[in-house]
């Protein structure tokens, strides 16, 4: 009330007398002490609140309130042009506020005054902002820092709450129709390709300076991934002013909250969530930045039905709350708030992709991860390494390790197992795991290295929670509901306390000023639960236990109800049951139920339901249509889980021996796909060569998918199986790198299949043809998609006829790809014409860096034009002109253009015309060339003369490590010479003077020279006519020398071949 009064004395003119022109008494006014404190405070408003002046006065309050402070004469015409003339909005208001401060009148507490007494949601936010935030902020923190130690899953160096996310571009097909395990060991854990990685603090901004911020945010990742664990971090980072400083609120919110909500209005919604945000109207006004937060998209127990949805835009207006979401998400409700939401993939493709601005995904683990994981979570370092031995002798449990969650299970787990002294009975089964894992939880089991625990003796109630569980368990998957309120405990006969301690803590609980909810730590733990019991409920239920009524058609006997659970298994496309019926098959193993002794009443086990199942299993693998699909890989998984792995093993022995060739049948082709999954060594490089039809490629195709390498040689494919490979290129969920598909039967027909794939696919990066037939017109097709295919990096087009016509369709790729890294055209016919547009392709491009032109027709023409190109090019680091019928005059051409070029690592020139003259002119190159390595002159005509030139040079040339020399007419006299250069040349390393006369005088020079060279680690003398004497001249020099490694040669007199691998010699 007395700052109003202050500044009504201020403004109020009339209560003034005027004693001159230009001054006057106040005769209100209050000793001159007073009004200079009111003035400080003033001036200290003004500074304390400049931030939220700049940041929150709009371009209409800014107008009125120059407006008001002109009228008063707090502000002159001048000032009010500088201001205008400050340029940006926020630029006019530290302006404005620079003038006000500076003068002498009572302008500061006019502004401030102003503010104050407006009722605008401006001036409301300038002075009540920070207050607000600090409260909601100290909210948020006593909310979200007692999960903490659980999101970091306590291992500081591996905090995986904030990992960086990874930018996609969209969601695969797998990611949209698969179990989230099935994901895992489809991929491997591997991070599928991405954009650009974004850490968290930077997951709101602009990607580019000219972008905006994006206002929807989707964030994926499978269960257990740790979605839920990065947005606490978030939060807490955010509250603690560590991330996103230009965000006023953030406002987390569940799905698991929004469960227990049916009609209400966003507003209601948000004063339900937040109690403590009194006037919510600034929060969502739009003049400060806001972010809500919806998580677990998964755990909805609504589907969004956005083509359904009734367009809501009044945030005052109740409503569905489906419908309240699809509204929000869609920016119709709360247009100016930022929106994120997490979801596990199959549920997020419920959102159109059109409304998503900004689509992350969660990396799993890598396998350093795991590694660092159990190095942290273990203080004995003996049982992190026999946990780590444990999980790479079983790699189907390592694989699921990707997922943080999981991991942190399989850890507690095995260190359960081994203080307990049993290292023989650590899980080889998922289903092994879980069962040690409740066995765990519940302490109970049967006691390692003691007497069975009699029956008598275990508390019933543990047994009846465990089937309770269960019973929750299953009905709930089968509805797909993995978030339970307490009346769903309830109803199912679990006691709220008893989810407190021992096997209850399955369930995690979660409290919010909205509601109370539980679900599974894991959905691999609501699967086993819901299998065991289906298993010990399918040995007496007379019904069908997929539906909870007993109005359903009977169904008596295990076999029975073990058939139904696999029909609608194998009938549902999302494969939501699959790895229940994983867990339902592994329960048929002994083993896996030993650890429940305790928890399951289990009769005897006589073998029969485990030999019969895995027959019904062997069954289903041949039976299905013709693509071996996911939902029959699955039944591999199962057989797995079984321990019933006679044909598993029989398909990886043959895969490794190469020996599938005629034996790819229905139920191994299955197989077959089960192993790329859960094998590293098979994903990594699927070596089918000479196994595969055209039949057997469509039946596999599905899962070839998810390869890496894929070696496809020697098949006699033909143009229609290029029509199959071209659509598995083309998948959207491709992961193949490198395919291979040299010596087959591919046309220029098989060419165009392929070219239509490289359009679009975004994985390949190596692709070889090699000896196929796909010609000049074939590799036109190709070349066309090449143009504009960016990933690609290595091609191999050898021996496939594209002469001339072909070679110039390749140049035109090289004057557009900025990708491509090594062309490969050996032995294509290419003549002098299509060397020269390569050439002027090579002129400009700037990524080739490997060049493979070995076994054409090139000769001195298209060598000079080379030349040309090689003098202007400072990227090609390989040149191969095997083979070409150059002559002198093309080397010439080459040795001018070395001169200039200081990119050219390696340069062939194997088997040409090239004579002493032009091993002159190179020696001349040698000499001031500071870049060539390697340099191959195998097979020319240099003789004594030319090699005595290349070795004037290496004397000096301190570049040069590998030079061949093989079949040159080669005599003593030049190997003197060369011996000669050895003793100067510190960086020769290997030589190669095979087949040349060279004789017992020029070993002689050789081993001098070795006697002192340091550099030269394998000299290569294999059929150079030494004899014993040169034999023992090279002994003695290499008793001294201490760098040569190998040294490859034969006695010509006695026909032994000699290889020194270090001194002193060694004989084979």
């Amino acid at each position: 009330m007395e700052r109003k009064t202050h500044y009504d004395s201020v403004l109020d003119r009339s209560k003034s007398i005027m004693w001159q022109e230009d001054c006057y008494m106040d005769l209100q006014s209050t000793s001159s002490s007073v009004a200079s404190q009111a003035e400080t405070e003033d001036l200290g408003w003004i500074q304390k609140n400049e931030d939220q002046l700049q940041r929150f006065i709009s371009t209409t309050f800014l107008e009125t309130l120059l407006a008001h402070l002109s009228k008063v004469d707090v502000l002159s015409l001048d000032d009010l042009s500088k201001i205008k003339e400050a340029g940006q909005l926020q630029d006019q208001v530290k302006m404005l506020t620079t003038i006000v401060t500076c003068k002498e009148t009572q302008g500061c507490a006019v502004l401030r005054g102003f503010i104050e007494s407006s009722d605008s949601q401006v001036a409301q936010l300038i002075m009540n902002h920070n207050s607000m935030v600090k409260e909601h902020k100290e909210a948020l923190l006593r909310q979200y820092d007692r999960h903490r130690d659980r999101d970091s899953v306590s291992c500081p160096k591996l905090n995986t709450s904030s990992r960086t996310l990874l930018l996609i571009d969209g969601l695969s097909d797998l990611q949209q129709k698969e179990h989230d395990l099935m994901q895992v060991g489809v991929t491997r854990g591997r991070k599928r390709n991405h954009l650009r990685q974004l850490e968290l603090d930077k997951f709101l901004e602009p990607l580019t300076r000219v972008s905006l911020p994006p206002r929807f945010s989707l964030t994926v990742g499978v269960a257990g991934i740790g979605k839920t664990s990065c947005v606490r971090h978030f939060v807490r980072q955010w509250s603690h002013g560590v991330i996103s400083t230009d965000v006023s609120f953030v406002l987390p919110l569940t799905f698991c909250e929004l469960n227990s909500l049916e009609k209400l209005s966003a507003e209601r919604l948000l004063k339900i969530a937040f109690p403590h945000l009194n006037d919510l109207s600034l929060v969502l006004s739009g003049l400060c930045r806001t972010l809500l937060i919806f998580d677990g998209l998964d755990k909805f127990r609504c589907t969004l039905k956005f083509s359904d949805a009734l367009p809501c835009n009044d945030p005052k207006k109740e409503v569905p709350i489906d419908d309240l979401v699809t509204n929000i998400i869609r920016g119709n409700l709360l247009p100016d708030v930022s929106v994120w939401v997490t979801s596990r993939p199959g549920v997020a493709s419920q959102i159109p992709g059109g409304l998503v601005d900004r689509l992350t995904e969660i990396p799993g683990f890598s396998t350093n991860d795991i590694q660092v994981f159990l190095n942290h979570h273990l203080s004995e370092r003996e049982f992190a390494s026999k946990i780590w031995a444990h999980l790479e002798s079983h790699k189907i449990i390592l694989m699921m390790c990707y997922i943080p969650c999981i991991c942190w299970i399989v850890t507690n787990t095995l260190v359960y197992i081994l203080q307990s002294g049993t290292e023989e009975s650590l899980p080889r089964t998922f289903t092994e795991l879980f069962a040690q894992f409740c066995a765990m939880k519940a302490e109970m089991g049967e006691p390692r290295g003691k007497e069975p625990i009699k029956m008598e003796q275990l508390h019933g109630t543990n047994r009846k929670l465990f089937g309770n569980l269960g019973r929750l368990a299953f009905y709930g998957l089968l509805k797909c509901k993995y978030t339970f309120s307490e009346q769903d405990l309830k109803a199912y006969g679990i006691d709220l306390l008893s989810t407190q301690c021992s096997l209850g803590t399955v369930l995690d609980r979660e409290e919010s000023a909205i509601c109370t909810t539980y679900q599974f730590t894991h959905l691999t733990v609501q699967e086993f639960l819901a299998a065991t019991f289906y298993y010990l409920s399918s040995k007496r239920a007379i019904f069908d236990l997929f539906s909870e009524s007993t109005m359903s058609w009977p169904k008596i006997g295990f076999q029975n109800h073990f058939k139904s659970a696999f029909q609608h298994s194998q009938q549902a496309e999302d494969g939501h049951l699959d790895v229940f019926v994983r867990f339902l098959t592994g329960l048929l193993s002994s083993v896996a139920l030993k650890p429940l002794t305790g928890l399951l009443v289990v009769g005897k086990d006589d073998g029969n339901q485990k030999t019969w199942a895995a027959g019904f299993l062997q069954g289903l693998l041949v039976s299905g249509v013709a693509a071996v699909s996911l939902r029959a890989v699955n039944i591999a998984y199962c057989l797995q889980e079984l321990q019933h792995t006679e044909l598993l093993r029989s398909v990886e022995e043959d895969l490794k021996l190469r020996s599938l060739a005629g034996k790819l049948t229905r139920a191994s082709s299955v197989v077959l796909g089960y192993l790329l999954h859960v094998s590293p060594e098979c994903s990594e490089q699927t070596n089918l060569i000479g196994a595969l039809t055209y039949t057997t490629v469509k039946c596999l195709l599905p899962q070839l998918l998810y390869c890496h390498h894929l070696r496809l040689e020697n098949n006699n494919f033909n143009d229609d199986v290029m029509e199959l490979l071209g659509s598995l290129l083309s998948a959207k969920d491709c992961h193949i790198q490198e395919i291979s598909l040299a010596e087959n039967s591919i046309s220029n027909k098989g060419a165009k299949s392929l070219s239509r794939a490289l359009l679009v696919n975004r994985t390949l990066t190596s692709l070889n043809l090699r000896n196929n037939n796909i010609g000049s017109k074939g590799a036109k097709f190709l070349a066309e998609s090449l143009k504009m295919n960016q990933v690609l990096v290595t091609v191999n087009f050898q021996n496939n006829a594209i002469e001339d016509e072909g070679a110039q369709a390749l140049a035109e790729v090289l004057h557009y790809n900025r990708k491509l890294v090594s062309l490969n055209i050996q032995k294509n016919m290419i003549g002098p014409r299509g060397a020269k547009s390569i050439a002027d392709a090579l002129k400009t491009n700037r990524t080739l860096t490997n060049l493979i032109l070995c076994s054409n027709q090139l000769g001195d023409k298209g060598t000079i034009a080379l030349a040309e190109a090689l003098a202007i090019n400072h990227t090609l680091l390989s040149l191969q002109l095997q083979s070409n019928s150059i002559s002198n005059r093309g080397m010439t051409a080459l040795t001018t253009a070395l001169r200039l070029n200081h990119s050219l690592v390696t340069l062939n020139l194997r088997e040409n015309s090239i004579g002493v003259e032009g091993a002159k002119n190179m020696a001349h190159a040698l000499q001031e060339n500071n870049s060539l390595q390697e340099l191959d002159l195998t097979a020319n005509l240099l003789h004594d003369e030319g090699v005595q030139a290349i070795a004037g040079a290496i004397k000096f040339n301190q570049c040069l490590t590998t030079l061949h020399l093989q079949w040159n007419f080669i005599r003593s006299s030049a190997t003197k010479a060369l011996a000669h250069a050895l003793l100067h040349n510190a960086t020769m390393q290997l030589l190669d003077l095979q087949e040349n006369a060279i004789g017992n005088e020029g070993i002689a020079y050789l081993a001098e020279a070795l006697k002192t060279n340091a550099s030269l680690h394998i000299l290569c003398l294999q059929g150079v006519s030494m004899g014993t004497s040169g034999a023992i001249a090279m002994a003695k020099a290499l008793m001294v020398n201490q760098t040569l490694q190998i040294l490859d040669c034969f006695f010509s007199l006695a026909g032994h071949r000699c290889c020194w691998s270090i001194s002193p010699l060694a004989m084979d």
